[in-house]
């Protein structure tokens, strides 16, 4: 049987000016074979496709998005920037034309408003009038037209439509008025509707092309942070090259105050590395021979070389520019109400002004009947352009998905952000996540001076592998003791270590060890007992066959896990944490991270199921874990938080990836997440509640008790402002505290 093989790409998108259009191309493109998903997004004009390629070609994809009336573009990592570019000549073209409108709209407003008579009048607002159309609003009718070729309708439907037939009649009433004074009408005009529409309209498309480039601020941001040009060695010389160009193994040299090219490995030199603008972490890292650098991070003191281990494409930079962007370019399943109601809206809107202009032409009495007629129907056009819709979910996961990437919080896609508003219970794995996932001495129980047994074990482990050697070794050097090597160095696998320092012969290991060479250990019984209570390994040191002390090595909570917790619980969450330590350790580790339920002796392979378990019990789970070894328990859980290590963050098995190794940043997702999904639904409700109520509006409902009818003007301002704020308000999130 023939697998086929499956594809990802992203087209930019051209010409498109509100969720119908974005809703009619999604529409078009799913119903072609070979597409297996599709997400069409109006605010950041991209078009994100899985298809295979055995069925369908992009040359193919690109053609049905052309035949629909728009302009597919490449859309790649380096040609982002000038999609930006773009952007800002769109904003800048917008402004233009705005401006332009305004001129000649400015004196049709002072004509009609004060109601200034004088030869050739109308005449004049028609020359007016019609400039507006050609210079700026043509736009809105070739959009329409390409439209209505292709079988569709979208906003520019609606507003040409509207302005349109506005204008008509007014050309009507000034090229022919005896028509309209012969049926008992008077010959009146609607210049300044038809052009104060185009003009407000232009306002706010212009409006909405500044905010959108403001929700892409956090791509723009990261895409300007690897410098353009790297200093490498190269065949024994010092050499200025543009950093594409850079080789895996190239040397590269960094000085005080520049920022790092690509990722890779000191091998010479010292300095402190600001990573805040990849990690979020705030404080400067100190970094020496031997230590991981990421690509794009400022280096602050000194100057060093390093190994470029990872460039291009395989950059940490690249890869967090690459999942901000898929997140950006995916939708929240709350987002489909809004698309279904976006494809059937304007052909809606359409019946329902022509309804509105047949009422009103057949009740309204006779003298007035037309021009309420025709002011109901170009007002109920204006008002319904449903731009607000398209823009409320898309404008809100853009913001949110960048300020997580400025706080080193990588959402996967939009469905990851929905579902981690809604968990009730966090997994939290130990080692790793609430511990610093490295054993540390905590306790030297000795009879000898504290530093100078740790100066003794500490020599006779220099040439030991073990990670608890390791642990003596780092406690006597932040001690600043002087250590020196050993002779006669032995280590008994699963047990301990031997060695001469000093001509003093030292053993050092466990209770098994000291059992079999018959040396007791009685005198520290009492110790023992309570360092196997605390969940901590004794390791046992004898000089000369004679037992001098105990030193206890624990993995050691981080510094804010606590904290951290005691925040996700006051959240209203239930935290569990999983472990494959004995209970005593577990127990331990719990009662000083504040964690009352918890699951010891958890073998890496049974993680997964004993989230499955969670879940049985009818609760919503967040796994937080490595990602390495806890891959199959986050891949499991609604929502797999993966705490990632700097550079390494690309981690497939996660909906969201931590970039700093903290549950702060738990706290801080899972705040982000609430934030932006209740952004979302505001902007919902905003776009729903202006449709709803503006429609009836228009279309007169209150004439009866009021006797007033919405002045189309009025309605292309509330259409104009509705789009504005519904991204104002998603751009409040960037000021979110999280």
């Amino acid at each position: 049987m023939h697998i086929m093989s499956e594809k990802y790409t992203e087209i930019y998108i051209e010409g498109m000016h509100c969720a119908g259009c974005a809703s009619g191309i999604e529409k078009r493109l799913k119903e072609a074979n070979g597409i297996k998903q599709v997400n069409v997004n109006f605010a950041t004009s991209k078009a994100s496709i899985k298809y295979f390629p055995e069925k369908i070609s992009t040359v193919k994809i690109k053609k049905i998005i052309t035949d629909a009336g728009y302009t597919p573009k490449d859309l790649t990592f380096e040609s982002q920037a000038i999609a930006f570019e773009k952007e800002q000549l769109a904003y800048n073209l917008q402004k233009t034309k705005f401006i332009i409108s305004l001129i000649f709209t400015i004196p049709i407003i002072i004509i009609s408003m004060f109601m200034l008579e004088f030869a050739y009048r109308n005449w004049i607002l028609f020359i007016l009038t019609a400039s507006v159309f050609i210079v700026s609003g043509r736009q809105f009718f070739t959009g329409a037209y390409k439209a209505f070729k292709h079988r569709s309708a979208n906003m520019n439907t609606l507003i040409s439509i509207g302005t349109g037939a506005a204008f008509i009649y007014s050309f009507a009433a000034t090229a022919m008025p005896n028509l309209f004074t012969s049926v008992g009408h008077q010959p009146e005009v609607y210049y300044d509707a038809s052009a104060v529409i185009i003009t407000l309209i232009l306002m706010g498309r212009m409006l909405e092309a500044k905010a959108k480039g403001r929700t892409s601020e956090a791509i723009k941001k990261l895409l300007g942070l690897q410098p353009k040009t790297s200093r490498v060695i190269r065949n024994g010389k010092e050499e200025d090259i543009p950093t594409e160009e850079l080789k895996v193994g190239d040397i590269i040299i960094v000085r005080p105050g520049e920022k790092i090219p690509v990722d890779g490995e000191i091998v010479e030199g010292a300095s402190s590395v600001d990573e805040s603008i990849i990690t979020g972490e705030s404080l400067p890292k100190d970094k020496k021979a031997g230590d991981k650098v990421i690509g794009a991070t400022i280096n602050k003191t000194g100057s060093f070389k390093y190994k470029a281990e990872k460039v291009g494409r395989d950059t940490a930079l690249y890869q967090i520019v690459k999942l901000v962007q898929e997140a950006q370019g995916s939708k929240v399943p709350i987002q489909r109400l809004a698309d279904s109601i976006s494809s059937y809206f304007v052909p809606t809107v359409i019946i329902v002004a022509v309804l509105t202009f047949i009422l009103w032409f057949d009740l309204a009495p006779n003298n007035v009947r037309l021009p309420y007629a025709l002011i109901s129907f170009v007002s109920v056009l204006i008002i319904a352009c449903p731009c607000a819709l398209g823009l409320a979910t898309p404008t809100a996961i853009m913001v949110g998905t960048g300020k997580g990437a400025e706080n080193g919080i990588l959402i996967k896609s939009g469905e990851s952000l929905e579902t981690a508003h809604k968990i009730n219970t966090i997994v939290l794995d130990k080692t790793g996540t609430i511990t610093k996932g490295e054993p540390e001495v905590t306790d030297i129980i000795t009879n000898l001076e504290p530093n100078h047994l740790l100066y003794l074990s500490a020599s006779a482990e220099k040439s030991s592998e073990h990670s608890l050697g390791a642990a003596i070794v780092k406690k006597a050097q932040q001690r600043n003791i002087e250590l020196t090597y050993p002779r006669e160095f032995t280590s008994f696998s699963g047990y301990g270590i031997e060695a001469m320092v000093d001509d003093l012969k030292i053993l050092i290991g466990n209770q098994k060890l000291f059992e079999d060479r018959g040396i007791n250990i009685n005198s520290f019984a009492k110790q023992t007992g309570n360092l196997y209570n605390q969940g901590k390994t004794a390791v046992f040191i004898s000089i000369n066959n004679k037992i001098e002390g105990i030193i206890g090595i624990a993995d050691t909570i981080k510094p804010d896990s606590a904290a951290a917790i005691k925040e996700l619980k006051n959240m209203g969450l239930e935290v569990i944490m999983i472990t494959g330590d004995n209970r005593n350790t577990a127990e331990a580790i719990a009662k000083q991270a504040g964690i009352k339920r918890f699951v010891s002796d958890v073998l890496p392979q049974d993680k997964a199921k004993l989230v499955k378990q969670i879940q049985n019990e009818g609760k919503i789970v967040a796994m937080v874990g490595d990602g390495i070894n806890d891959a199959p328990a986050l891949a499991q859980a609604n929502v797999g938080i993966a705490i990632g290590s700097g550079a390494d963050i690309a981690i497939e098995s996660s909906d969201i990836t931590l970039m700093r190794s903290s549950l702060l940043s738990v706290v801080s997702a899972i705040k982000l997440s609430k934030k932006t999904i209740s952004n979302i639904k505001q902007n919902l409700f905003f776009a729903f509640i202006y449709n709803t109520l503006g429609i009836p509006i228009a279309a007169g409902l209150f004439y009866p008790v009021f006797g007033l009818l919405l002045n189309p003007v009025i309605a292309a301002l509330a259409m104009a402002l509705s789009s504005v704020s519904v991204v104002t308000n998603s751009l409040r999130l960037k000021g979110a505290k999280i």
